[in-house]
């Protein structure tokens, strides 16, 4: 039994996962010296992504519009959603009703009528805490 779980510490030590947490809580020789400029660093990404970008474009309607969201094309990195509710590339609050589960997601237009379904990436469904095997019904936010 003490073969195995040394066996399985030695196993999970090589785990890069394991490494960059350790690295991170210890200092590694990739981690940053100080602790507080990494934590300020991370709060202003976090500030970032939660708040849209002040110049970009906004929608060309006002209130919400509600259309059907699948995944899209996995391999295609980013947060966006391929939507015809748009002429051209914007950011955009989008918000699952079912959950109250929302995002800032950058809307990219696609051809087709209102009516017709969105794709979301995978980093959208994510943040949206949406499972990837179903479609879900969404609320896009012009503010």
């Amino acid at each position: 039994m003490k073969k195995i779980l040394i066996l399985l510490c030695v196993l999970t030590a090589g785990c890069d996962a394991v490494r960059s947490t350790t690295d991170r809580v210890f200092g590694g020789r990739d981690a940053p010296a100080q602790v507080a400029p990494e934590v300020e660093a991370s709060t202003a990404v976090a500030e970032e992504v939660l708040q849209p970008d002040p110049v970009a474009a906004r929608p060309s309607w006002v209130g919400a519009k509600t259309t059907i969201a699948g995944l899209g094309d996995p391999t295609t990195p980013g947060r966006w959603m391929q939507t015809p509710l748009v002429d051209s590339e914007v950011t955009a609050r989008v918000v699952v009703p079912k959950t109250g589960a929302q995002a800032y997601i950058t809307l990219v237009p696609i051809s087709g009528p209102e009516s017709s379904g969105s794709r979301l990436s995978l980093d959208a469904m994510r943040a949206l805490l949406v499972p990837f095997d179903e479609l879900v019904e969404v609320e896009v936010y012009a503010d």
